[in-house]
């Protein structure tokens, strides 16, 4: 007999909406990417940023390390620049390029995940609160920070004049035998704190600066919206980098201590290295190096959102598919 006795074990038909390759992974979060995209979109975005502003980084190093032989006097940025150029060239402005290579694609993949995460969890349905975007922004940098340190310490330790160190790996191997792990960690503490009203003010100021500019110009293409994000990015990276900046002269002086003759510190206290510098160069000494520090900071956050939101769309599209 050719009929099927047995109805009941005919198979059913997937529903229209039922896409295996996505049922096998984790499902979408909120703007419709899965976390690893993500850590992707963070990461490209983190490693285009600080390359394409690496000689900055470079001069606001040499400007913040106070020392005999690792001092930039006078200190303007024409004047560093123009004794980089003399004597190392321009290779001397790219020394350490290594290591933010290495740091920076890990460090902003944990950053961005993270406060895509935290801004989702927290938000409960209120994605404009200001407040809840700089405590994810806080959340995001306490993490990242623990992966970035120890390269940023390295990156550092490379830009100095006279740099002792030939590459990334000489320069991790003496400090593991002559100062021990916790070298690398040595201004975490102070990395933090300066980070995260650092990136408060940053996250906060960005997500306001671009839902005013989306308000005013709301049926913008995707090219002049990532104008917007570069923007309002760059605001918010300036006001930033110029509010944090003595903290980030401590954090110098703690990653790059006792090498070139940079001034050697019994602890890592903020307060101990903060007197150390008011007393050798006054005040001002903690605004040292805050030009090339804005400068790098308006512009790199402009590539780095910019870069961050276009990586965002082309996972979106591809999700859409």
């Amino acid at each position: 007999m050719a009929t099927d006795a047995s109805p009941q074990l005919r198979s059913v038909p997937p529903p229209s909406d039922f896409h295996p390759e996505i049922s096998l992974s984790q499902s979408p979060t909120h703007d419709g990417l899965h976390f690893w995209q993500f850590m992707i979109a963070g990461s490209i975005a983190g490693t285009v940023e600080h390359m394409a502003m690496f000689p900055l980084d470079t001069l606001k190093t040499r400007m913040q390390a106070l020392g005999a032989s690792c001092s930039v006097q006078p200190v303007s940025v024409r004047q560093a620049l123009g004794s980089i150029l003399k004597l190392e060239g321009p290779p001397g402005l790219y020394r350490g390029i290594a290591a933010m290579g290495l740091g920076a694609g890990p460090a902003h993949a944990v950053y961005f995940s993270v406060y895509e995460l935290s801004k989702q969890v927290l938000s409960r349905g209120d994605p404009n609160n200001s407040m809840i975007h700089a405590a994810s922004g806080v959340v995001a940098t306490v993490t990242s920070d623990a992966v970035f340190t120890p390269m940023d310490m390295v990156k550092q330790r490379l830009q100095l004049k006279n740099s002792p160190y030939k590459g990334v790996a000489e320069c991790v191997r003496r400090v593991v035998m002559e100062e021990g792990i916790g070298a690398f960690y040595a201004s975490y503490r102070t990395t933090v704190i300066m980070n995260a009203p650092f990136t408060a003010v940053h996250f906060a100021t960005y997500e306001a600066a671009k839902r005013e500019l989306m308000e005013v110009s709301p049926d913008t293409a995707n090219d002049e919206r990532l104008v917007i994000h570069a923007t309002a990015g760059a605001g918010a990276g300036a006001l930033a980098a110029a509010l944090t900046t003595p903290l980030d002269v401590v954090k110098t002086q703690l990653q790059c201590q006792g090498v070139c003759g940079c001034d050697k510190f019994s602890s890592s206290s903020i307060g101990n290295v903060i007197e150390t510098i008011v007393k050798k160069d006054g005040y001002r000494g903690l605004m040292r190096g805050w030009i090339p520090r804005t400068l790098f900071h308006a512009p790199a956050a402009a590539i780095c959102w910019s870069t961050y939101e276009a990586s965002k769309s082309f996972f979106q599209q591809l999700n859409s598919r």
